[in-house]
């Protein structure tokens, strides 16, 4: 019996000694393995600092150029109207000079977005195009913005980097990202809202947070060095902001549903009349004189230049409590024509435009801060026509101030659900439902 227990106590001392060793081999395995994870989150960060720093920097000087040229040829412009004359031809050079450069089928900003769900490819050549025919588009007079060309710039030139750095397919989405929030700040001087964009209208339903910290640094440090050159933040004084009662609360949620409608009724003569006149008008220089012509002929009857260009001097008007009626739907004929015509820049300026004017006509009707109601309509219509409604309230809160953030939750919130499933952007894919929390992956209408 003494023998067995001996045995037995031998046999438990092996077998604790085993244990032991591996227990610290284990234990060595782990601290390993956390040590190279930890080693490879915390490169990853330092890299993605660095490339938001160097996107910052390329994107804030091309913004800030791009600015400037903008405003230069728009001064010009307005100071010599006769140069609205040149509508038909403006539209024939844009045309001629995407067909040297073999770039025809363009996709425009539809081809950014793409490129970051399917691994397309963005031709580095489209920052000079869309550079060079949105300064001709606003030398003209064509009603188009100015931050869906941002978009193209900065994804063309984060896509080029990831090629030259050779990053896999999934960090350059990342790259592609970043450079869309640095000449989305850049130009338009709203860093918070431009870090968010990209990652939310990809997707909608989900955002892209990977990309976070990049965009972040490179939205920030683009809007700074565009400042420092010289481009000024646009800032709109809404005056006395009212306070959030129940009759306030009522009249911003029938504004908001209001808006939402609106912008899918955007959308809709956007793709329709697209549609109609490329299938009308196979000849694209064929169309492009003839939509031109028509522009200009619009242009003369309305007598000034009101719906030409971005129209920014109209939105400061539709603030301050004064708005033609009906100003919103001129808006809309004018931007279809623009874009069907062939002429670039983007839509998002435009939806400004549009919100600007009718949030300030309903103000008027229903005696309730016009100011206010042109603030909540350009950022409703932005959300319904984007369906990034995080990126809408930030725009608001960095054009008007962050007093009428309450107004703008609401708005934004209404107008996204109302708006359903339209969008400026047909390749946005909708990826969970905004009526329930399901699963469908579906594409804008």
């Amino acid at each position: 019996m003494c023998y067995t227990f001996l045995v037995m106590k031998i046999d438990l001392k092996k077998d604790f000694e085993t244990n032991k060793i591996k227990n610290k081999k284990i234990n060595k395995e782990f601290v390993v393995h956390k040590l190279k994870h930890n080693q490879e989150r915390y490169g990853s960060f330092v890299k993605w600092v660095l490339f938001g720093i160097v996107m910052g920097a390329i994107c804030g000087v091309l913004g800030f150029a791009f600015h400037t040229a903008i405003s230069f040829v728009t001064t010009q412009r307005i100071l010599h109207p006769v140069l609205l004359a040149g509508l038909p031809v403006g539209a024939l050079l844009i045309a001629g000079l995407y067909h040297i450069m073999d770039y025809d089928h363009d996709g425009g900003t539809n081809m950014v977005l793409l490129s970051i769900q399917a691994d397309e490819d963005i031709p580095l050549r489209m920052a000079p195009l869309i550079f060079i025919s949105t300064i001709l588009s606003h030398l003209f007079g064509a009603s188009v913005g100015r931050e869906g060309a941002a978009l193209q710039l900065g994804g063309s030139i984060g896509n080029a980097m990831g090629k030259l750095f050779r990053f896999s397919e999934t960090n350059k989405k990342t790259m592609i990202m970043t450079g869309m929030s640095g000449v989305f700040a850049a130009l338009f001087g709203t860093p918070i809202a431009a870090a968010v964009f990209p990652l939310e209208v990809v997707s909608v339903g989900i955002m892209h947070y990977a990309a976070l910290v990049p965009c972040v640094v490179s939205s920030i440090l683009a809007r700074r060095i565009a400042e420092l050159l010289g481009a000024p933040a646009p800032f709109y004084d809404l005056g006395v902001i009212p306070k959030l009662s129940l009759r306030s609360t009522l009249l911003v949620m029938l504004l908001a549903v209001c808006c939402g409608f609106l912008s899918m009724f955007f959308c809709i003569c956007l793709h329709q009349g697209e549609h109609l006149f490329s299938q009308k008008l196979p000849n694209k220089y064929g169309k492009a004189l003839l939509l031109g012509t028509a522009i200009l002929l619009l242009t003369i009857h309305t007598g000034d230049q009101t719906y030409n260009g971005a129209g920014t001097d109209y939105i400061i008007a539709c603030v301050e409590g004064r708005e033609r009626p009906l100003g919103y739907l001129v808006k809309i004929l004018f931007t279809v024509l623009s874009l069907s015509a062939g002429y670039k820049g983007g839509e998002i300026v435009p939806s400004f435009f549009i919100g600007a004017s009718f949030g300030c006509l309903f103000g008027n009707l229903a005696g309730f801060s016009p100011a206010l109601c042109a603030g909540i309509g350009m950022g409703a219509v932005f959300c319904g026509v984007t369906n990034c409604p995080i990126s809408s309230l930030l725009i608001c809160c960095e054009l008007f101030g962050f007093d009428g953030a309450p107004f703008f939750l609401i708005a934004t919130s209404f107008s996204y659900m109302i708006s359903g499933y339209y969008g400026l952007y047909t390749s946005q894919k909708i990826v969970y439902s905004k009526f329930k929390s399901n699963y469908i992956d579906k594409k804008t209408q």
